[in-house]
């Protein structure tokens, strides 16, 4: 597997020593963090002639066929539990077996990201952006630790959508941060369509052909919804610190440990 260093200020090195702030604000004044990133071991690049490029300008990163340019998230091959089914769906399957998030191998600034889901009944899961992975799975474990994530959600079955606040874990939300608005969902066996823009810092998700929220990341605003979510300073220094750190990253999607189908993933890099 390919890797390139980061040299990344020492806040990042925060979430290695379990949120020490003193420690952090402390060597962010006489020394630098160096953390190994993952790469793609293929040096992907989206416009490759692995991808279809469709008549929208979309490259078709996903099209039923195989798992080209796949793999999951901290890993060099894509897991057990994630296969195609025979009608050309990716499928993530409940039960026994390796799972784990996974993840297209090439990163993304600014993006326009499109794809169709459906899921079990009861079932939880979610697409993840600008991930930060970093090789030692051990600090980061998860890709939620370092990434807004789009929620996908049965909203009639699952708790979670009475959860958090006026909506904001129900789908196409902004995970218990911003509700979508409106909540347009399909039921569970339902297809659904989902799109997320990011540009120079702006995101717009949308589902079912409506856009339904809209915010600013890396803001002063940004790190106020952090701190008020499950992802606070207090509640999980880790996860505050890296998804407080401007960066571009990956896509994935979740294993939450439920049935998930996928379809049609097509991304237009900005």
């Amino acid at each position: 597997m390919k890797k390139y260093i980061l040299i990344a200020p020492a806040l990042l090195a925060m979430a290695a020593c379990g949120g020490n702030k003193q420690a952090a604000d402390t060597a962010a004044d006489t020394e630098m963090a160096t953390i190994t990133y993952l790469c793609d071991p293929m040096g992907l690049k989206i416009d490759s002639a692995a991808f279809t490029v469709d008549a929208d300008g979309y490259a078709v990163i996903f099209d039923g066929k195989d798992f080209t340019g796949w793999r999951g998230y901290g890993k060099n091959d894509v897991t057990e539990k994630w296969t195609i089914d025979s009608l050309g769906n990716m499928h993530f399957a409940a039960g026994p077996g390796e799972g784990g998030d996974i993840l297209f191998g090439h990163p993304f600034d600014n993006f326009d990201i499109c794809f169709e889901w459906k899921m079990s009944e009861g079932a939880n899961s979610g697409f993840f952006y600008l991930i930060t992975e970093v090789a030692d799975s051990t600090l980061v474990p998860y890709a939620c630790m370092s990434a807004p994530e789009y929620q996908l959600l049965d909203n009639a079955n699952h708790p979670d959508a009475k959860n958090g606040i006026d909506g904001n874990r129900q789908s196409a939300s902004l995970y218990d941060m911003i509700p979508a608005n409106p909540q347009n969902a399909n039921p569970w066996g339902e297809w659904n369509t989902a799109r997320v823009v990011v540009n120079n810092g702006h995101v717009e998700h949308y589902q079912n052909g409506e856009k339904v929220l809209e915010y600013e990341i890396f803001t002063p605003e940004w790190t106020e919804r952090l701190q008020a979510c499950k992802f606070s300073e207090t509640a999980w220094p880790e996860a505050f610190v890296l998804m407080n750190a401007p960066h571009g990253g990956y896509v994935a999607f979740q294993d939450h440990g439920d049935e998930l189908w996928i379809r049609n993933v097509r991304v237009k890099e900005l």
